[in-house]
């Protein structure tokens, strides 16, 4: 590994702010934005619709603003893009820099639910009528991008929620690059596979996260062109082909394909805390597992996932028995 990468800046080495170590690729001048309005067949939320997309209050690749708009970098098939989306009078603007920027906008429908059929959900359980009507604005994502969904579900393996934030957090602000356009301070757009193959193995442990991990990470950017052609299949077959990587199992690929593919029906078996938030919801069963999880959701089947995010917008949840998971950061050690 010796001289295959260049010194990093430090604190010790570098005063007086932040130090871009991505590529150094500086900020991008904002140019002339492109747009495209939309108008959507329902009620949106779009808060409801793109919040799977933000991992943790600080993911560098999304923004929510005060006024109700929200900002996503992503690397697209054709390159880096920022996208901000805003809703007002029924009309959904999307404007959009950057190479990516075309995509982005051909996607913006999709993107909001538009391949989405929420009336296909049919109710059987009190709770989840109530808070469908209560929350009309939900849609299903689709985002047409599988890697970006992938690999912070992998980061997302058995650790807390906390741990897996702050190492995509760390990861993305070091190699990825500063959105295009005139991106809230310090967006980034996630690296491209080449890079995330390149991080030395030291930058994974100062993130937190261990050999395990970052192995199933670069052995899925390995084939990375392979994965993201499972945006074309059906979500069955796209996790499949996902599951093929070793270390990527039935939650991390259900994690990814709901976002990818907008999937209504692909529930997450193997959560620590979904099993007994859905029993009790349905059942009063905190103490459920994932057969019987998947029995309760039985009756909504094609539209499983639905049902799962619609319980979890409830509220309804046991109470806590045990403190929460200790985190332990490794990159103290």
């Amino acid at each position: 590994m010796a001289g295959r990468f260049a010194p990093r800046p430090t604190r010790t080495t570098v005063r007086g702010g932040h130090v871009a170590v991505g590529g150094g690729v500086p900020q991008q001048a904002a140019g002339p934005a492109r747009v495209r309005e939309w108008v959507p067949d329902g009620p949106l939320d779009l808060g409801l619709v793109l919040g799977p997309l933000r991992r943790g209050p600080g993911d560098p690749t999304f923004r929510a603003m005060p006024d109700g708009s929200v900002w996503r970098a992503a690397l697209t098939p054709a390159g880096p893009g920022t996208l901000r989306v805003s809703a007002a009078g029924g009309r959904v603007r999307g404007e959009a820099w950057g190479p990516g920027a075309q995509w982005l906008l051909q996607g913006l429908p999709e993107l909001l639910g538009a391949a989405d059929d929420p009336s296909a959900f049919v109710p059987r359980h009190r709770l989840l009528a109530m808070t469908r009507h209560r929350r009309p604005g939900l849609r299903l994502t689709r985002t047409g991008l599988v890697l970006e969904s992938l690999i912070p579900s992998i980061l997302e393996q058995k650790v807390t929620t906390d741990e897996a934030y702050r190492a995509w957090r760390l990861l993305v602000r070091a190699y990825g690059e500063p959105a295009p356009g005139p991106a809230p301070g310090r967006m980034c757009v996630m690296p491209a596979p080449r890079t995330w193959a390149l991080i030395p193995s030291w930058e994974w442990h100062r993130a937190g996260v261990d050999d395990k991990r970052a192995s199933t990470i670069l052995r899925a950017v390995r084939v990375a062109a392979r994965l993201e052609e499972a945006v074309r299949m059906e979500p069955a077959a796209a996790r499949a082909r996902l599951e093929l990587v070793p270390g990527v199992g039935p939650w991390t690929s259900a994690e990814t394909v709901q976002r990818s593919h907008g999937a209504a029906d692909e529930v997450t078996t193997g959560d620590l805390h979904l099993p007994g938030i859905v029993g009790w919801a349905l059942a009063g069963d905190r103490d459920a597992d994932d057969s019987v999880m998947l029995e309760l959701l039985e009756p909504y089947a094609g539209q499983r996932h639905r049902a799962a995010r619609l319980i979890l917008l409830s509220g309804r949840v046991p109470a806590r028995r045990v403190p929460k998971m200790p985190r332990w950061d490794i990159g103290q050690l």
